[in-house]
């Protein structure tokens, strides 16, 4: 099996990809903080592998993509120590082999690199990937996969916890899609706020994107909160919630 860690902002995932079926079949993730990772990753990990009948030898390739450099050398001596192997950290110097380009390879982030590589071998087309994470992120590819630019916004999450942290009576509320665009109440009128608005802003996105770019883009939605804005889903060409893993494998082996 192939084992994926992408190391976010606010979680590490880990994904194993089994090689005989084509498919991931397993997922878990462990908060990113640096107080807690260590302990998790001690416990945690071994537990998830025993309760699945996986054995550490069970695991033959590592990569690795992150965007939280303090944490890369912890994640790599567990993996050595686990696993008795070392993960290919994807770098700026991953991009040369690969079949799509960027012209600022150290500002490109590898977890973007990654969703355009499996965007691009997805549809071999111009195409959009939009990333709901912690960072809500657009990344343009054009028809002959160069990168034409990365758009960043805040997540929904990070939107709604900086009402939260910033203001002293407005609460932290759950992310869901209520029924009415219109606030009844004060968790409604964030839901509402929040999430109808990141509806509006992803649309108009889209469509600024398309008419700058004057080119036919396939539409591909990944990352976490994905699925929660359903009046988008005839924006998108396909949710792929693996596309990251996917994008991280293929630059693995790419590398190797």
């Amino acid at each position: 099996m192939f084992l994926a860690i992408d190391a976010g902002n606010s979680n590490v995932v880990f994904a194993l990809f089994d090689e005989k079926t084509g498919k991931w079949t397993n997922h878990f993730r462990l908060e990113t903080k640096t107080s807690k990772l260590i302990s998790q990753l001690g416990k945690k990990v071994p537990v998830y592998f025993l309760e699945h009948n996986l054995t550490p030898d069970t695991i033959q390739q590592i990569g690795m993509s992150s965007v939280v450099p303090e944490i890369n050398q912890i994640l790599i001596d567990f993996c050595k120590n686990y696993f008795g192997l070392e993960p290919y950290l994807i770098s700026p110097n991953s991009y040369s082999k690969l079949p799509i380009k960027t012209k600022r390879p150290q500002e490109m982030g590898t977890d973007l690199m990654c969703n355009g590589l499996a965007a691009w071998y997805k549809f071999k087309n111009a195409c959009i990937v939009v990333d709901f994470g912690t960072a809500l992120t657009f990344t343009i590819l054009d028809e002959s996969g160069e990168i034409m630019g990365v758009d960043i916004v805040p997540g929904l999450r990070t939107a709604i916890k900086a009402l939260f942290m910033n203001t002293s009576k407005l609460p932290d509320v759950e992310l869901k899609l209520p029924e009415s665009a219109i606030g009844k109440n004060t968790v409604h009128a964030i839901q509402a706020g929040i999430l109808y608005g990141y509806t509006g802003l992803v649309k108009g996105m889209l469509e600024t994107i398309r008419k700058e770019a004057q080119l036919d883009f396939k539409v591909v939605a990944t990352g976490g909160l994905a699925e929660i804005l359903t009046s988008l889903e005839q924006e998108f060409d396909t949710i792929d919630k693996n596309l990251t893993l996917e994008g991280l494998r293929l630059m693995t082996l790419a590398n190797l």
